[in-house]
């Protein structure tokens, strides 16, 4: 029985199923909390974007532009995208942003929409050697129904034969050349290569989704300076913000620049998540003060880790050029397809510390892959520094390389952590523990 005020006696079913989420929302926090998040595309946010996104704005719409909305009672986020608009200007450089966009993905569909019809050719960075899902037949690629080539692929330097994908690029002649990938150690080679997709006519499409953050705070590489059209990403990997995604573009056309806005609402999006949006433009802000000290903390962290990891007998990829330069690190844990990945990934997560199992080249399994792919960028947020990334491999080499029992290792994870629970580069960091759960 239901009364006039829309209140009536839960069944303790109903309360029971409350309460199996409320106990797994918890579970989650604690292992976060307590454990060692180290996947390469996740991240935390601050108290105050996590007080944002909390806020009314969950469940409001404000279809369309600032000004221009096809709802009423859209006043207050007008002020907010409006800012968060000439905030992202300023921030990656460049006089085009939609903040809208709900994650990198949901970005490169509108992107490719706003690009090429179906039918047109594409070329990208395979799967099988870092490429993102939707830049493939499986994702967002074979939504729009483009025509796929993927670049010859230089397994030392992890990245594109520079001469033969540029070579490719001026035979295929695609509509556009997508680069970036989800693997995403070293900067692209872009600049020869946007000058070979520009000579055949093409787009040139970076999909920066992992590296946003260090892009942003000017420690990767540049690629509005160098050639890029358009450029997409998350808010939520080494952009330290909640979740969701950018279409930014070098190109000042306003006719170009309302094709991308047009595929992003009505093209993509309805409902944008507006306290997303919110907390986006709060960690905008952020990130303008504390972003460039950040991103370079990460970078430096990455490359400690990975030689740490090497000096405890770790397989890390790309030796000869450092082992990274992003906010990833790539070890290998057994010979191809063979699951090694999987089981190394199982036995860190039983030891509170959270990976992802990840193909290397040469890998053809997804699920059963040889690889891990680490990130730093959550560890920094906390305040972890070099010396850290040390006790960090050391923990790792315990579960992996010397066969500890993980749980015993899980207690010394815990204890190493309880010193990193305030959520750093963000305003008023002591406001609460940072972890809401």
């Amino acid at each position: 029985m239901v009364n006039s005020n829309g209140q009536g006696n839960p069944s303790q079913e109903n309360i029971g199923f409350a309460d199996i989420v409320m106990e797994a929302v918890s579970a989650s926090g604690t292992l976060y909390r307590e454990g060692l998040g180290m996947i390469a595309s996740e991240n935390i946010v601050s108290p105050m974007v996590q007080k944002i996104v909390a806020s009314d704005l969950h469940g409001r719409y404000a279809e369309g532009l600032p000004h221009k909305r096809y709802y009423q009672g859209c006043g207050g986020f007008d002020t907010i995208e409006e800012l968060g608009i000439d905030l992202t200007k300023q921030v990656f450089d460049v006089p085009f942003a939609n903040i809208q966009s709900t994650s990198g993905t949901v970005s490169n569909i509108a992107a490719l929409k706003a690009l090429a019809k179906p039918g047109d050719k594409i070329t990208a960075v395979s799967t099988a050697d870092g490429g993102h899902i939707s830049h493939a037949r499986m994702g967002a690629v074979g939504l729009r129904d483009l025509d796929l080539s993927t670049y010859p692929w230089d397994e030392e330097r992890m990245e594109p034969d520079v001469d033969a994908a540029a070579e490719m690029i001026r035979e295929v002649k695609p509509k556009i050349a997508l680069f970036g990938q989800s693997v995403f150690l070293f900067p692209t080679p872009l600049k020869e290569l946007a000058d070979a997709a520009h000579e055949v006519g093409a787009t040139v499409m970076y999909d920066g989704a992992h590296v946003l953050g260090l892009i942003a705070g000017g420690c990767f590489q540049d690629p509005m300076r160098e050639g890029a059209d358009v450029m997409t990403g998350s808010s939520h990997k080494t952009f330290p913000g909640p979740q969701g995604g950018f279409v930014l573009s070098s190109n000042e056309d306003e006719i170009f620049q309302r094709r991308l806005n047009n595929s992003v609402f009505p093209g993509t999006c309805s409902s944008y998540h507006l306290h997303h949006v919110a907390g986006k433009v709060i960690a905008l802000a952020e990130f303008k003060q504390y972003g460039e000290e950040l991103s370079q903390n990460t970078v430096a962290n990455a490359q400690a880790f990975a030689g740490a990891l090497a000096a405890e007998g770790f397989d890390v990829l790309a030796e000869s050029r450092g082992y990274t330069a992003s906010h990833q690190v790539l070890t290998r844990h057994g010979s191809l397809d063979s699951g090694a990945g999987a089981k190394a990934a199982q036995l860190l997560e039983d030891a509170g510390i959270i990976t992802n199992m990840n193909m290397l080249p040469g890998d053809t399994k997804a699920l059963t892959p040889s690889g891990l792919r680490l990130g730093v960028q959550e560890l920094t947020r906390v305040g972890m520094g070099v010396s850290e990334m040390e006790e960090v491999a050391s923990l790792y080499a315990r579960v992996l390389i010397k066969g500890e029992d993980p749980d015993a290792v899980k207690a010394d994870v815990t204890q190493f952590k309880s010193e990193f629970q305030t959520i750093r580069y963000c305003f008023n960091p002591e406001q609460t523990n940072g972890y809401p759960f």
